[in-house]
């Protein structure tokens, strides 16, 4: 019997991708969302869509609900839980075992090392990662005493956090003096545990794979070309690259040391110096998922197929001659936004030309592929732009 995929969140920006990638390999998918939520997945004609409450209102109540859909779904087969972001993740790991019910993500112990920002840095370094000079605050009072030398940033110390029966994630700042750490700290950093580094200008790439059996299949990697906020966000657009050897062997011994087992994404950052940082792992799909799929790398699918089979061994197909570039329609539409608007810390030295982004961001080429397109499901592509625009829209009008 062909089991159920249970995915979510279905607001994760990789949603519509993973839902295609299972759709074509002939899983029958269904979706959960926050309720209140909106999301393009909603209109997609490969899923069925349920929603539950946020775990950033109540966790108990999240979890629950998620727990009752497990129920509902297996009802009609066995069930494969995928979660698609941070906060599914945190979930998923928590659901209890039903008769019937596979996990297509971390179990607990490795969940915490996938949301724990802290321990990553840790493992990282001892695999071989360059690593930035890292603090470890657990209150206003210690951010303050560590943040002598600016430009620093501030990051949330887990990805996913339970405080008061909320699940909340947290973000970050960028800060270049006192004054701009004290606007961060009334923003809310330092009130929850938080990492602070220094600030390192550069380029975003990503490591991505399947683990299984000690080893990792289907290697591949992108570069960033335009992130959509330049101050700090997801990338707008990207660009395929591969993946050296010696930079496959950190990230093996990294994969090995955390006995991870299915999809992940290790994501770096080179300097203007030309060295390679670690920023984190992620232990769930990616933004870019849109790029993995046009190269022919069905990670979602070939992650779910070794879930219901440990000793299959994804066997990709061969990788696009040259690089492909795949773009967010609505992302870049807000890059040009946030380019204009211009840095909220005088850290971003280097901020973009608007003209310059403009023209890169209208100058469209033959090869350049599109984030969530299908042509047998048009409309997602439609929904996902608006609902990019407007939540972000929506978002810029208050602090940052």
């Amino acid at each position: 019997m062909t089991p159920t995929v249970l995915v979510g969140f279905a607001e994760a920006m990789s949603a519509p991708e993973v839902v295609w990638s299972l759709a074509r390999r002939g899983y029958k998918v269904a979706a959960f969302a926050r309720a209140g939520k909106r999301s393009a997945l909603r209109h997609s004609r490969y899923t069925t869509y349920d929603e539950i409450v946020p775990p950033d209102l109540d966790v108990g109540e999240a979890l629950s609900g998620l727990t009752q859909l497990c129920r509902k779904h297996l009802q009609n087969g066995p069930v494969v839980l995928f979660p698609l972001d941070d906060s599914a993740v945190w979930l998923a790991s928590r659901v209890a075992s039903l008769p019937g019910l596979m996990l297509a993500g971390p179990p607990p112990d490795r969940a915490e090392v996938a949301l724990d920002k802290e321990k990553q840095l840790v493992l990282a370094r001892k695999a071989g990662f360059r690593v930035p000079a890292t603090s470890f605050c657990a209150s206003v009072e210690q951010l303050r005493r560590v943040a002598g030398s600016f430009p620093l940033i501030i990051k949330p110390a887990s990805a996913a956090r339970e405080l008061g029966g909320r699940l909340i994630k947290g973000r970050s700042w960028i800060c270049d003096n006192a004054k701009e750490l004290e606007s961060a700290i009334a923003q809310g950093a330092g009130h929850w545990p938080v990492l602070v580094q220094p600030f390192v200008s550069g380029t975003g790439e990503g490591v991505f794979g399947i683990a299984h059996d000690g080893g990792v299949s289907a290697w591949s990697g992108h570069r960033r070309l335009r992130m959509m906020n330049p101050h700090g966000s997801g990338s707008s657009a990207c660009v395929s690259q591969p993946v050296p050897e010696d930079l496959r062997s950190t990230a093996l011994r990294f994969v090995r040391e955390v006995q991870w087992v299915g999809l992940f994404m290790i994501e770096m950052l080179r300097d203007n110096a030309g060295d390679l940082w670690f920023i984190e792992f992620n232990g769930r799909p990616w933004g870019s998922m849109a790029l993995s799929c046009r190269q022919g790398f069905e990670y979602p699918a070939w992650n779910v197929d070794l879930a219901l089979e440990p000793r299959s061994i994804p066997i990709p197909n061969e990788q696009t001659n040259g690089s492909i570039v795949c773009r967010n329609l609505g992302r870049e539409f807000m890059h040009l936004l946030f380019v204009l608007r211009g840095p909220k810390s005088t850290a971003l030295r280097d901020w973009p030309s608007f003209w310059k982004a403009f023209s890169a961001v209208v100058t469209f080429r033959r090869t350049d592929a599109i984030y969530n397109w299908y042509s047998r499901d048009p409309s997602v592509v439609i929904t996902d732009c608006y609902f990019t625009i407007r939540d972000n829209l929506f978002k810029t009008r208050g602090p940052r």
